[in-house]
Order: structure tokens, then sequence, then C-alpha cells
């Protein structure tokens, strides 16, 4: 059977690129994922910062099946729980905890856990995790860093995040060790906030082109 991060992989090799989103009412969800869907891309990540996001999940996964919806800001047993009734493919957090890490369970492989050092990735890594957020990525030393990673570290793979945007994007996916990236400037949340759909489409698209020349 194919694990989820398995199929994240698959699913991050034809669109690279994980909105990292905010979203304020249920209502927003599903249309949002529609225009994600449109512009290409295969993942998004639905960060649980305000009441609605593990509604969010709920609802864009049942406006578009063939989306990989995560749950981000995962902090606590709690969030793991909720996440996973709301149907979320994947978990990520900004770090991980003796707590987050007894409560994960069996939903352990499913989790991509934020490091910021060589010493914290090695240790994920020893715990059983696929997949390493570099966060945040621009002050944990960005590319350069994760090049620097790559030598001694070259079974480690990660999704950086923060500090990841149109400019910088594809300096990141070059990388032989980064799986995806993850950013918030696909949909902001200003962008969702006012329903700007077609245009969320239309910077998901430009964003996938740029990435692929």
């Amino acid at each position: 059977m194919t694990s989820s991060l398995t199929s994240l992989k698959l699913a991050a090799a034809k669109a690279p690129i994980v909105p990292v989103l905010v979203i304020g009412a249920v209502e927003q969800a599903a249309p949002l994922a529609k225009a994600l869907l449109d512009g290409g891309l295969t993942i998004a990540e639905v960060t649980l910062r305000t009441p609605a996001g593990v509604g969010a999940i709920e609802a864009m996964k049942a406006a578009a099946p063939e989306l990989m919806v995560g749950a981000g800001t995962v902090l606590n047993g709690e969030d793991v729980r909720c996440s996973m009734d709301a149907g979320a493919d994947f978990l990520v957090s900004p770090g991980m905890s003796p707590g987050l890490l007894a409560a994960l369970g069996k939903h352990k492989l499913l989790m991509i856990p934020g490091v910021a050092t060589a010493s914290e990735a090695m240790s994920r890594h020893e715990e059983g995790f696929e997949i390493l957020k570099l966060f945040p990525a621009s002050i944990a030393g960005g590319v350069p860093a994760l090049k620097a990673l790559a030598g001694p570290l070259p079974h480690l793979q990660f999704m950086p995040t923060g500090g990841v945007g149109a400019d910088n994007a594809g300096d990141y996916l070059a990388l032989p060790n980064v799986v995806a990236v993850g950013g918030s400037w696909i949909a902001t949340q200003a962008d969702v906030d006012a329903g700007d759909w077609a245009g969320i489409t239309r910077k998901t698209k430009e964003a996938l082109s740029a990435i692929s020349r």
C-alpha cells in the first residue's frame, strides 16, 4: 500500500509547490481548492491558525478529492486528532516536542516536522520521519544550508518553508534534497479573504511555469 507521504512525493513531482493557507471561513475552502487545482497544484497545506482550519480541510477534500490536503501548525494531540478526523492527508508542524511525538502514534509517518539544524534533522530521521520541513528556511540558512546538509546527510529530504517566494522557489527546487517548497505567496490571506480565486489560479500557473523553465 502506498503511504500518504509517498503519494505526496508523487504529487510533488508534478507540482512541487505547497501553498500554506490561512482560511478564515469554511465557505472559502471549496472555491479555493478549485482555484488551486485549476492552476495545476496537487498539494495544499491548511494551517490550524484559525477556528475554520479543521472545517476547511474537510471542505477542501470534499470539493477536490484529487487534491492532497494537509494540516499545518499541528502542535499537540488534539490538533492531530481533529486533523485526521477531518480527512487530512498529511500533517505539518513547525518543530517537534516529546508530547507531540507521543501523540502522533500510528500517524507519525504522516508528519512533516520542522527542523532548523543538522542535529534536529538527524534526530527526526532516527525517529522515523520521512520528510523534514526546514523552518523558517530563510533564517535557518536557506539554499546554502540545504546544499551543506546534502553532503553529510544525502538521505534526508526537505520541504523548506518560511521566506520562500516567487523570487527564490526555483533555487530551492533545483536542489536534489528538496521534495517541494511551502509558501504563502500563491494564496495569501488577503487573496483568500477577498475571494480572488481567478488571481490565485493565475499566480499558481505563473509559479509553476517559472520553475519549469
